[in-house]
């Protein structure tokens, strides 16, 4: 189970010192993915990644969830490759047709990111779902994961909630990202559907996504290094 830091500061400054401050884990960096989510691109583009770049050997997950035409999605996934990324996000509604595109894309070459489709966005619940797709959360969880799948897609994003039942319905090599992870039971914000990390243990999550727990904390380093010692020992 990999950990991928959420970093969603206010500044590059303050998202490169959070990086900055990580230095004392040594070699257990190789263990953590930087997480550049919608805000931090929009207002740091490809000068922000090429910064967090310089500390170090982390991977570099850009999370701008894609949703769009095929045509236009593969335009913009040929310039993401050239940013030099290692995981990248599209939406699983934008359809089987799209997704078998994109993995044709990917196909034909050797050091393209993985491609992770988010199913249904952890702020939602069961109602609030309903209320945009008119289907059940779970199931319809379930059934654009199975989409991607089929699709030849690397994984999907999910809920603990919906981690194995989504590997049982697929493949267990099939990747599950989760959000909305709350390693030691902190405030669960604007995330409904959110899980501890023995949770996702249990659920078998491949990419744990933690943000405000370490960007908010007085030392993130010491929980950085809490959690390293939980998923690294597994």
């Amino acid at each position: 189970m990999k950990l991928c830091i959420a970093l969603d500061n206010p500044t590059l400054e303050e998202n490169l010192a959070l990086v900055d401050s990580l230095r004392p884990l040594g070699n257990a960096r190789s263990h953590i993915w930087l997480k550049v989510g919608l805000r931090s691109f929009i207002r740091d583009g490809i000068y922000g990644i090429e910064a967090l770049k310089k500390y170090g050997d982390y991977r570099i997950f850009l999370d701008l969830k894609l949703y769009d035409i095929p045509n236009t999605m593969l335009g913009a996934l040929k310039e993401m490759y050239k940013i030099g990324i290692d995981m990248l996000t599209i939406h699983t509604s934008c359809g089987f047709e799209a997704m078998r595109a994109i993995a044709n894309l990917k196909a034909g070459y050797n050091d393209f990111p993985l491609i992770v489709g988010v199913s249904a966005l952890t702020s939602f619940d069961d109602l609030g779902f309903e209320e945009i797709y008119n289907a059940k959360l779970f199931s319809h969880t379930l059934k654009l994961s199975s989409l991607a799948y089929n699709a030849g897609i690397s994984g999907v994003v999910c809920s603990v909630e919906e981690s194995l039942a989504i590997k049982r319905a697929t493949d267990k090599h099939f990747l599950t990202i989760t959000p909305g992870i709350r390693p030691f039971n902190e405030s669960t914000d604007d995330q409904k559907r959110v899980a501890t990390l023995q949770d996702a243990k249990i659920a078998q999550s491949d990419f744990i996504v933690i943000g405000r727990p370490i960007y908010k904390a007085h030392n993130p380093l010491q929980v950085v290094e809490q959690i390293l010692n939980e998923t690294m020992n597994e």
